[in-house]
């Protein structure tokens, strides 16, 4: 079975998300937590499974969930998440931010 590992940018990402639905709707955040681990282990198995945004960062992948974007990249034997962040943030400056 492939792998998922979470980068540590993705980490606080969920982190910030978690603390997001904690204050407003403990059942929203829970829901949304099982459905971001189905999605990994999916794309773990299926990388090519999300949208190419090689035009932000090489390699870069992202799949949507519930109004986030889960950034990843390919890796030997699975995908490494990069980040979870809002799909309405400006996605370019942040990846610019990151290097």
């Amino acid at each position: 079975m492939k792998r998922h590992i979470i980068s540590q940018p993705a980490i606080k990402d969920l982190e910030e998300i978690i603390d997001y639905f904690s204050s407003r709707n403990v059942d929203a955040g829970e829901r949304f937590i099982n459905e971001f681990e189905k999605k990994c282990k999916n794309l773990a198995n299926f990388p090519n499974m999300g949208r190419s945004y090689d035009d932000i960062k090489p390699s870069l992948r992202g799949l949507p969930l519930a109004g986030y974007i889960i950034f990843y990249r390919v890796i030997d034997d699975g995908i490494e998440i990069i980040r979870v962040v809002s799909g309405y943030r400006d996605l370019e400056s942040l990846f610019l931010e990151d290097e």
